[in-house]
């Protein structure tokens, strides 16, 4: 192999352009691909910026024409040459105006044949992909979204210090404490028996700042949660996390949506009018079953339960009768021909993932009503139901009859369902929302005990203070507000409690003893003797934002190294078995039992 020797590069392979003719330049890269004609060798030469074509030539250099010839995909070379006008040219490519005619090559790295193809669209399976991630990080398209995570973290940085905010760092070994998801557990060797927890926000801390005076803080940092993993999580995330001190939800809201204004206009170049569109938790929930609506189109829920609940269909009757149950509809405007009887059946099993029990609907024709439960339903309450939906002629209603969480759920879902078969998913269009007020505590589906929907810091608001005493504290609401982006919860935030009496309250209201209350917040419960600010906050989840922004299909497209849905690493087999040695240390001895 060859060493550069002076050989450095000039420029990048992508930023030559027709101005350049005649230039003498190096560049330094990857052979793209090769084509031997004969006496001349073309190769494309690819680094971050781009591609140059090089022509190698025996009448321009012999030496140069005869190392290229032996060049194989991924060999590092560097390249001296001129720049030359393209005679034919290829407007498919930025640098498609010219070539550069070599004078001198050098070999600096061979490459065995790549397991997989660098470049986009490969239709390599995930995990070999993550497998050979420094191979697949070549492809130009994940360059791009790694370049743009950069950028968008420095338009981050730049525009909250700008705003007064102080970037400051906060621990990752800390104290076990409940935040709903598991902790991630690092056993301590000098401290044995003992565990630190892995930050699965650095949400006491960055209370604690507001304690010491910071004012205004953030921290681009990574968090970790023990939880299943889908398309837009993984175990280790990080979150753009800020909190200020002196303000109520409207100064963070204003300020945090500023911040995604200015980002989508660098980024995209899309102009976000201000203020963003406000909506309660409970509307969300009302118009579209999800406390993350995606808004780009419409289909909204109607409840006609006060029409059904007398009917003669038992499955309505039963449900819009019931307390904690109610029968909504989705106006499905010109689906009457959308959708087949076997495009029905399979929106019904849609429905059912979500533990729906059935989908009633009903089919507006030019000639009248299809539908296989209008039988049940008399001509006055028919049409009371086609006024309620304003349908028309061509339109299919789709119905869902249960408890309203369930009503919520299955209706919601198959609204997106619906949404995707007749492709109403602007992807050129991005609808942010502020989702507010939600519920102070929501109920645990393993002990039945209410739990804090967001933290047990989070502050009620101020008319529903009184109720934390109260038996029932299912309608309490809290300063609690989400940031939505097209159906995805960009970040989420809250004022937090610093009244020491509604605090204790807050506990109390959830099971937390004053003994586990000092065990678990002890140091935070201290810190506030002594002076607490009002203050609030709000974290974005980075890499869900970085997802939508390059219209990813999920986060690992938009992080380095990220794990699979088994949270494994399949490139360096993480997590691995500690051996014997380390464990002795721990003063650790594993009995592992088997997952039942």
């Amino acid at each position: 192999m060859e060493s550069l020797n002076g050989l450095k590069r000039t420029h990048y392979c992508g930023d030559l352009r027709i101005a350049n003719v005649g230039e003498e330049v190096v560049l330094n890269g990857w052979v793209q691909k090769k084509r031997n004609l004969g006496g001349l060798v073309f190769v494309d030469l690819r680094d971050i910026k781009g591609i140059s074509q090089i022509i190698f030539d025996t009448n321009v250099s012999e030496e140069a024409f005869n190392k290229a010839e032996k060049l194989g995909s991924e060999y590092v070379v560097a390249v001296k040459g001129i720049v030359r006008e393209r005679q034919s040219k290829n407007p498919n490519m930025e640098t498609g105006d010219i070539e550069i005619e070599a004078t001198e090559l050098r070999v600096l790295s061979k490459s065995e044949t790549p397991p997989i193809y660098i470049k986009d669209n490969d239709n390599v399976s995930e995990d070999l992909r993550l497998k050979y991630r420094y191979l697949d990080l070549r492809k130009p398209s994940m360059q791009r979204n790694l370049v743009l995570r950069s950028k968008v973290a420095r338009i981050v940085r730049n525009y909250l210090t700008d705003n007064n905010f102080v970037e400051i760092e906060t621990p990752f070994l800390i104290k076990p404490s409940p935040e709903g998801a598991r902790d991630y557990l690092v056993p301590s060797r000098v401290n044995p028996g003992k565990f630190y927890a892995l930050p699965q926000s650095p949400q006491l801390f960055k209370q604690l700042l507001m304690v010491s005076g910071m004012d205004r803080y953030f921290q681009i940092v990574k968090c970790f949660r023990d939880e299943d993993l889908r398309a837009d999580r993984q175990p280790e995330f990080t979150q753009i996390d800020c909190e200020m001190s002196f303000v109520d939800e409207e100064d963070v809201m204003g300020i945090m949506e500023k911040m995604l204004q200015e980002i989508f206009k660098e980024v995209l170049d899309v102009d976000i009018q201000l203020p963003i569109q406000r909506m309660t938790y409970k509307e969300a929930m009302d118009r579209f079953g999800s406390d993350k609506p995606d808004t780009r189109f419409g289909l909204e829920f109607v409840n006609i339960s006060d029409i059904v609940k007398d009917c003669g269909f038992g499955v309505f009757a039963n449900a819009a009768s019931d307390e904690k149950g109610s029968v909504r509809g989705i106006n499905v405007k010109g689906g009457a021909e959308a959708f087949s009887k076997k495009g029905m059946k399979k929106l019904e099993e849609h429905a059912k993932l979500y533990k729906a029990k059935g989908l009633a609907w009903i089919k507006v024709t030019e000639e009248g009503i299809e539908s296989p439960i209008a039988k049940f339903f008399s001509e006055e309450e028919m049409n009371a139901i086609l006024t309620k939906m304003e349908a028309t002629a061509g339109d299919l209603l789709l119905f869902i009859a249960d408890k309203n969480a369930v009503v919520y759920d299955a209706l919601g879902q198959l609204r997106l369902e619906v949404a995707r078969k007749l492709d109403l998913m602007d992807k050129n269009k991005y609808n942010l929302l502020w989702v507010t007020e939600f519920p102070l505590f929501e109920k645990d589906e393993e002990t039945g005990r209410m739990i804090a929907m967001h933290h047990p810091f989070t502050s009620p608001l101020d008319e529903d203070v009184e109720g934390l005493t109260a038996e029932d504290k299912t309608n309490l609401r809290a300063k609690a507000y989400d940031i939505v982006l097209n159906g995805y919860e960009l970040g989420g935030g809250s004022v937090r409690i610093s009244n020491a009496d509604i605090q204790k309250k807050m506990f109390d209201a959830i099971g937390i003893s004053d003994e586990e209350a000092n065990d678990k917040f002890g140091y935070l419960l201290e810190a506030f003797k002594y002076g607490v600010p009002p203050h609030a906050g709000l974290a974005f989840g980075f890499d869900r934002l970085m997802m939508l922004l390059t219209g990813a299909d999920n986060i690992r497209e938009v992080i380095a190294f990220p794990k699979n849905q088994n949270a494994i690493c399949p490139m360096t087999n993480a997590p691995g078995v500690a051996d014997n040695d380390q464990l002795d240390e721990l003063n650790i001895k594993l009995d592992v039992h088997d997952a039942e």
